[in-house]
């Protein structure tokens, strides 16, 4: 069974790379995440490790949604 989403890859980038360089965590919000938008926005996105995690994964986080 394939699920489909209305969000995509290229915009939640869009979010991560020109939201701040991607520590405000606008990308979480946008797929959803509410929880992990709260902690990217209140530790600069895991100071910095996060927005890397995010860099890599970001595909992967849209398909599971």
């Amino acid at each position: 069974m394939t699920s489909y989403s209305n969000k995509s890859v290229g915009a939640a980038y869009f979010f991560m790379l020109f939201s701040f360089i991607g520590v405000c965590g606008i990308q979480h919000f946008y797929l959803g995440n509410i929880w992990k938008g709260v902690v990217w926005l209140f530790t600069f996105g895991l100071l910095g490790v996060g927005l890397l995690w995010d860099l890599f994964t970001l595909p992967h986080q849209v398909r599971n949604l």
